[in-house]
């Protein structure tokens, strides 16, 4: 432990810092695909979701600055794509994403690969201008390849038919929808170089949706074109659809109408010409504004981690933890509360005054009794016990000697005569009989 140095040594806070920075540092933007469960709205504006699967799962925090841009309403069950950077909540040490945008699974996932792809191709210097091959300034034969019964054809054809009907066309039909579509489209591609028979090839199909354009977002149509000896024009879509094929291709036609009047000849190729550096200006602006893009948006997630308002997101995204925790804290408060009080009510009830008054009453009454019958009972002892007294005390009585003919005779001061020498003449003596006292003198 001596050998330890205060730098070596970690507070929980320092450590929960340290790991959020290596998170936030290394793993920088990720792309998840996950089902929503415990989602939260708080009166902060800020969103709190997780994010699982069948095995896993991981808290997220979307705030409200980004959660505004999400054109539908999360809910629980939803599966959605999100693009989030890794971080960790300090306070608790959680692992968490938080996510700066969400989509709906399936056009998100779409749109996720063909973002992914577009980074790859452009990293491999597929959309360069230098890897442009120059289209032929006055072509012999035009291939086309696209479905054979689709609108965009007859379009093309129908341009063609009008600007310069001699100049020859080579149809290669393939899919451009489908599973398929993509390995068919390469095929065709490859087909036109094999044979070399055409100056300059149109590749497209009319507009639709993600999903229907998708074939021409396929890395094995984008690797072929590129490969192709044989200059391409992309004409997929309308004006407003861009794919792969589009930023690979050696020029990109708003549609397929447009794809043919490149190609044709007549008194306005000089405006072709200029249509076509115009196309080159913006494709070379495209990559341009694409790179500068994803400078800003490093510089800007650089920026985001030293921006005061990512402090405030964590510091608000606490102050929700610490509200939550306050509310629960609150609700168990209020319960213990209200079974303290169903317990003193409980208890006050057992010793209710009332409770207790009608004991005592009961118990005085019993008293009362008891005494009453006490009384009764002694009354009646005494009672015997005086008849006999009386009994004995009448066996001995002196009245009852004096009923048989005796007196007493007694002094003025009470002292009994049972001696004529108690007495002198002149004395005073009272005599008492059964019946009453004689009072006399002697003599």
């Amino acid at each position: 432990m001596s050998s330890l140095t205060n730098q070596n040594i970690f507070t929980v806070s320092r450590l929960n810092s340290e790991v959020r920075l290596l998170l936030e540092n290394e793993m920088g933007i990720v792309w998840l695909i996950g089902e929503i469960s415990n989602f939260s709205a708080p009166v902060s504006g800020h969103w709190y979701l997780t994010l699982k699967d069948s095995r896993a799962q991981v808290k997220c925090a979307m705030f409200r600055g980004n959660n505004r841009r999400v054109n539908f309403k999360p809910q629980n069950g939803n599966q959605v794509l999100v693009k989030a950077r890794l971080s960790l909540y300090e306070p608790r040490g959680d692992y968490q994403l938080i996510i700066e945008s969400m989509q709906p699974e399936g056009d998100g996932r779409l749109q996720q690969q063909f973002e992914e792809l577009k980074m790859k191709l452009a990293g491999e210097g597929l959309f360069a201008q230098t890897a442009k091959k120059p289209l032929p300034e006055h072509p012999k034969r035009v291939g086309i390849i696209t479905s054979k019964t689709g609108a965009a054809l007859f379009d093309i054809l129908d341009v063609l038919k009008r600007r310069d009907p001699s100049l020859p066309v080579v149809i290669y039909p393939t899919m451009v929808q489908g599973e398929e579509a993509a390995i068919q489209i390469a095929q065709a591609i490859g087909c036109a170089n094999s044979r070399n028979e055409c100056d300059v090839l149109i590749v497209g199909r009319g507009g639709g949706s993600l999903e229907d354009l998708w074939c021409f977002n396929n890395e094995i149509v984008a690797r072929t074109i590129a490969a192709s000896q044989i200059p391409i024009i992309s004409a997929v879509g309308h004006e407003v659809d861009v794919t792969i094929a589009d930023f690979v291709a050696d020029m990109r036609a708003p549609t397929p109408s447009a794809a043919a009047e490149l190609v044709s000849r007549d008194n306005s190729h000089k405006t072709q010409a200029l249509t076509g550096m115009i196309q080159k200006l913006h494709n070379g602006m495209r990559h341009y504004l694409a790179h500068q893009n994803a400078l800003i948006t490093r510089l800007s997630h650089q920026l985001d981690k030293q921006h005061p308002n990512y402090q405030l997101q964590r510091q608000s995204q606490r102050l929700d933890d610490l509200d939550n925790r306050l509310r629960q804290s609150m609700v168990r408060y209020i319960a213990s509360r209200q079974q303290a009080i169903s317990r003193a009510e409980h208890k006050i009830q057992l010793s209710s005054p009332s409770k207790k008054l009608a004991e005592q009453k009961l118990h005085l009454t019993n008293s009362h009794q008891k005494l009453l019958d006490a009384m009764d009972r002694k009354l009646l002892t005494t009672r015997h016990q005086l008849s006999l007294a009386a009994e004995k005390l009448e066996t001995v009585s002196p009245l009852a000697t004096l009923k048989r003919g005796y007196s007493i005779t007694q002094t003025q001061d009470g002292q009994v005569i049972d001696n004529a020498d108690k007495v002198k003449t002149g004395d005073q003596l009272i005599t008492r009989l059964a019946n009453g006292v004689v009072h006399s003198t002697v003599n």
